[in-house]
């Protein structure tokens, strides 16, 4: 399908993007979804107008550049919000549909959810938008039907019988989802109980996260040039360095102005980030943008309930360095080095990689080790004989430092969480902590 986007630029509007940076990103929106974009421009606006948000010059500007070309476009995105009467008043002077930015990023979603969860949870965001904007050109909702009896009135409108069916679909889509999410913590509470920590990565859509986790589990999860290319979350189990086993997890990447209704429809899918234990934010260092795009990712998180300064690790994998110049990518690895520590910021970890070609990979594995192990204490533990299962517990879970037997028991010293501790002995409640024993083990 052949279409025309067009970016709203606001005259002496505060951005941190660049308009023709953001005309960009809504062309890879439609992109995204097979769009053949034959015209893509910047138009400023000095006052949005009510009934079609740009100018009724522009607006004939537009019909006249849709009607010189051929074929005549059936399309225009506006990479904007659009009230329901802008919305319908621009789709009557152009004689063509009309996507605002909301609209294209439904579309999107709805063409690459997989899973049952992720269509539920398009499909919701669909109807709650599509709720609104039951004033569009349909005419036959301005019919009334006869009302029921003598004193039956005019009847119901068209407009308020389909709004009641809408309603009547998101109730029971949101029943879906609740169920849906309940399971989604069942599966959470037993991953809990599992002392495996739980890595998510989040970012910037198109930062390439996909890559990075393929890289990370040796997997071959969808991973293309392409906004939005992962919708459904994934999950794989990974080994870190030391031999310690953790769930990886890849999420659904953010965008600027993400419409409320996604925000509130993929809340369960990204549920998971509020569950990990470690999260690493994936940047394209590449993008002109990438400052912008850091800063939308960090307002979805604190949407989500997490803050800059949120007390679990945040790592900043600053990616794409194999497509920087050679002095960029020595600014960026300085950068990466350096660790922030001014009053308003607290120590960051950074680590500077090609997702793409794997470099510097094993760097960010370590530290999301160090981070993950920065409060693990080192125990001893006295496991009595039979020992088998309680050492091999271990020895999945933690990091051992020493082994020592003695007649019946065994003296283990191993570094692990408190979490994982207590988890350990309420598996086995024999074994006991052996702080003054070491000595007299080993003089034994």
């Amino acid at each position: 399908m052949y279409a025309i986007v067009i970016h709203p630029a606001l005259r002496g509007g505060e951005s941190l993007r660049l308009p023709e940076a953001r005309l960009e990103e809504a062309v890879g929106l439609a992109a995204a979804i097979d769009l053949t974009v034959v015209e893509a421009d910047v138009v400023q606006i000095g006052q949005p107008r009510p009934a079609t948000l740009l100018g009724a010059g522009k607006v004939e500007e537009i019909g006249r550049k849709l009607d010189s070309v051929e074929p005549r476009p059936g399309l225009v995105i506006v990479d904007g919000a659009l009230s329901p009467v802008q919305h319908r008043n621009l789709e009557k002077a152009w004689n063509a549909k009309v996507l605002d930015r909301t609209a294209l990023i439904l579309e999107i979603f709805g063409e690459r959810a997989q899973t049952a969860e992720g269509s539920l949870q398009v499909e919701l965001a669909h109807l709650d938008y599509q709720r609104s904007r039951l004033v569009r050109s349909w005419t036959h909702l301005e019919r009334q039907r006869g009302g029921a009896g003598f004193l039956g009135g005019p009847g119901e409108r068209q407009i308020e019988s389909d709004r009641r069916a809408l309603d009547d679909k998101i109730v029971r889509l949101k029943k879906k989802l609740e169920d849906v999410k309940r399971t989604r913590t069942l599966q959470r509470a037993k991953r809990k109980k599992a002392p495996h920590p739980v890595i998510a990565l989040v970012g910037y859509t198109n930062a390439g996260k996909s890559t990075l986790f393929n890289q990370m589990t040796k997997s071959k999860v969808m991973a293309e040039d392409l906004l939005f290319a992962t919708l459904d979350p994934t999950m794989r189990a990974i080994d870190l360095p030391s031999g310690v086993r953790a769930i990886l997890s890849d999420t659904v990447g953010f965008i600027s102005d993400l419409p409320t209704e996604l925000v509130a429809a993929f809340r369960a899918t990204l549920e998971e980030v509020l569950e990990a234990d470690v999260i690493v934010h994936v940047r394209d260092i590449s993008h002109p943008d990438t400052d912008a795009q850091r800063n939308d990712v960090i307002t979805v998180l604190r949407a989500l309930g997490i803050e800059e300064d949120d007390e679990r690790p945040i790592i900043e994998a600053l990616n794409k360095i194999d497509l920087l110049s050679a002095e960029d990518r020595s600014d960026i690895e300085a950068i990466a080095r350096a660790r922030r520590s001014g009053p308003d910021e607290h120590p960051s970890r950074r680590v500077a990689i090609s997702a793409h070609t794997g470099e510097n990979v094993g760097d960010l594995m370590d530290a999301i080790e160090d981070a993950l192990t920065a409060a693990h204490e080192t125990h001893a533990f006295i496991l009595p004989a039979p020992f088998g299962a309680a050492r091999a517990w271990l020895h999945s879970r933690a990091e051992i430092i020493d082994e020592q037997q003695a007649e019946l028991d065994l003296l283990l010293t191993a570094r692990l969480s408190l979490k994982t501790q207590g988890q350990f002995f309420k598996n086995f409640p024999a074994a006991r902590l052996a702080p003054e024993e070491r000595a007299a083990y080993k003089s034994a």
